[in-house]
C-alpha cells in the first residue's frame, strides 16, 4: 500500500452534551448483519502543504467530525452480538469514539480521480479498517464506523468512510457525510438544525406487524462468523469508471417506449438494463444460454411504509428486489430490451406492488441465500444519494469511489460530476472482463 500513516486518534462525542443510546436492530438491519463492511472514498482537489495539512486542515476536520457525531452517535458506538441468547443490538456509551487515522500519500492524485482502468488494489491504502471484534463473556463487540483522512501533498486530499453495513444504508451514511461536510463548511451545526436535517432514531415508528424482525433472526443468525471477514491481496481486480450522458438515457427511454409504453422507466433502470446486457454479451460463448442471470439491488422504502418513515430515519430501510433472465436472452441484439422489461417488472413487483413494498418480505432472506454461487450481478448506490454535493469548504469531490464493489458482483452507480442530467458507474472486473465490456459497452452507445 502506497500511503504513511501519520496519526490514529479517537474521536469522542462531547459527553457533557450527548446521552447514551441504544437501539435495537429491526429486520432491515439484521438482513446486513453478516455481511461485508461497506467502504467509500471521496477525492477533492486541494492543493496545500503538509504543515498546512496537519496544523489546519485536520484540526477543523477534527472539530467538525466531534460536532456532527454529536448527532450521530450510533457511528460512534458498536453493534453488540450477544452469543448465546437475544437479538443484536446497537449501542452508545459515554466514552465510544470513531477510529480516525491520518496518512499521506506521494503519488499521483489525477491518477486515482481518473475514470481509466486503475488497479484496485492500490485504492486500499486510503480505506480504514474497522478496528477488530472485542469478545466479552456474553457478547462479540462491534465497531461500526471509521474514517481516514490522506493527504496528496500539493494535490489533494482523499476521505475514506468504512461502515458495518448493519448500523445503516446509504441513505444513513451519505447522510452524516455530508452533515460533516456542512458543519466544516459553515463552522457549527446550525444549517443541520435549520433544515432539520438531524437523524431520526425512533425504531417504533416502524411498523412489524407481521413479526419480521424475528423471523428474519431466525433465519440468519449465526449463518457465518460474527466478525466480517478480511480479504487478502492482490484482488487480481481492475476498476474503471463509464460515463452515460442525459442524451444517451434519453435514446434509450425511446427505444424502451417505442416497445413498451406502459413502462415506467427512469434513467437508473435503462442504465442498470444496458450494464447488465453488456456484461453478459461481454461474456458470450463462456455460458450456456440458458443458464439463469440474476439482478439484484436495494430499494429505499422510507416513505413507501405504512406508516412512511421520515426521510432522515437512521439506520437500514430497504427492500429486496430481484430480476431474473436467462444468459441467451441477454445475450441477443435485443438483450437492452430484455434486461429493461426484466428490471421494470421486478420493480413494479416490489416497489409499487397494491399490498406495500414489503410484501412477501418474510422470503428475502432465503430468496438473496438462493442465489449464492449463481450468476448475480448487483448496483450498489443511487443517483438519489450523491456525494458529490458533499462540500467540505474546499469544492465538490473530484471523484468518488466505491471499494466495496471489489468485494461482490456489483457496480457503483451515481450522478455524473461533469454531465448533467448523466450517470456514472463504476465496475471492478479482472482485467481481461473489464476490457470486453469496456468495447461491448463503447459500442453499444455508439450504435444508439
Amino acid at each position: 500500500m502506497a500511503a504513511a500513516v501519520l496519526d490514529r486518534c479517537q474521536i469522542q462525542p462531547s459527553p457533557d452534551t450527548v446521552a447514551e443510546l441504544t437501539l435495537p436492530l429491526l429486520h432491515f438491519d439484521i438482513t446486513w448483519l453478516y455481511f461485508h463492511p461497506v467502504q467509500r472514498l471521496l477525492f477533492f482537489h486541494l492543493p496545500c502543504s503538509k504543515h498546512h495539512f496537519l496544523e489546519v486542515i485536520v484540526p477543523e476536520l477534527k472539530q467538525s467530525l466531534l460536532t456532527t457525531l454529536n448527532h450521530f452517535l450510533p457511528l460512534a458506538g458498536n453493534i453488540v452480538h450477544p452469543i448465546d441468547s437475544g437479538r443484536p443490538f446497537s449501542r452508545f456509551v459515554i466514552g465510544d469514539s470513531v477510529l480516525l487515522t491520518i496518512a499521506e500519500c506521494n503519488k499521483d492524485f489525477r491518477h486515482f480521480t481518473g475514470n481509466h482502468p486503475r488497479v484496485s488494489d492500490e485504492f486500499y491504502a486510503f480505506v480504514p479498517q474497522l478496528p477488530p471484534a472485542k469478545n466479552t463473556s456474553d457478547a462479540v463487540i462491534l465497531p461500526v464506523f471509521s474514517i481516514q483522512m490522506t493527504l496528496f501533498p500539493e494535490q489533494g486530499v482523499c476521505l475514506g468512510f468504512t461502515n458495518h453495513h448493519a448500523i445503516g444504508d446509504a441513505s444513513t451514511i451519505v447522510r452524516f457525510i455530508k452533515s460533516w461536510a456542512s458543519v466544516n463548511r459553515f463552522g457549527d451545526d446550525s444549517k443541520l438544525i435549520d433544515d432539520k436535517s438531524l437523524p431520526f432514531y425512533d425504531r417504533t415508528s416502524v411498523e412489524d406487524s407481521e413479526g419480521l424482525d424475528s423471523k428474519y433472526w431466525e433465519l440468519v443468525k449465526r449463518t457465518r462468523s460474527v466478525e466480517p471477514r478480511r480479504f487478502s491481496f492482490p484482488l487480481n481486480k481492475v476498476r474503471a469508471t463509464f460515463v452515460v450522458r442525459r442524451d444517451d438515457v434519453e435514446m434509450l427511454k425511446s427505444l424502451v417506449l417505442r416497445r413498451r409504453p406502459e413502462m415506467h422507466i427512469t434513467a437508473f433502470t435503462m442504465t442498470c438494463a444496458l450494464v447488465w446486457a453488456c456484461l453478459v454479451r461481454a461474456e458470450a460463448g463462456a455460458v450456456p444460454d440458458d443458464e439463469p442471470e440474476y439482478f439484484c439491488f436495494a430499494a429505499d422504502c422510507r416513505g413507501r411504509l405504512n406508516p412512511p418513515l421520515p426521510v432522515t430515519y437512521f439506520g437500514n430501510c430497504l427492500a429486496f428486489v430481484k430480476a431474473e433472465s436467462t444468459h441467451g436472452s441477454l445475450k441477443g441484439k435485443d438483450g437492452f430490451l430484455v434486461a429493461a422489461d426484466r428490471l421494470g417488472k421486478a420493480i413494479q413487483k416490489t416497489v409499487y406492488n397494491d399490498k406495500g413494498i414489503l410484501d412477501g418480505a418474510e422470503t428475502w432472506p432465503v430468496e438473496f441465500r438462493k442465489l449464492i454461487g449463481k450468476r448475480l450481478f448487483g448496483v450498489a448506490g443511487s443517483p438519489r444519494f450523491d456525494l458529490y454535493d458533499a462540500d467540505y469548504g474546499w469544492g465538490r469531490p473530484r471523484k468518488c469511489e466505491s471499494a466495496s464493489i471489489d468485494k461482490d458482483t456489483s457496480m457503483s452507480l451515481c450522478k455524473s460530476r461533469d454531465f448533467e442530467g448523466g450517470l456514472e458507474f463504476t465496475l471492478s472486473r479482472p482485467k481481461k472482463k473489464l476490457d470486453a465490456f469496456a468495447a461491448v459497452f463503447t459500442e453499444a452507445l455508439r450504435t444508439l
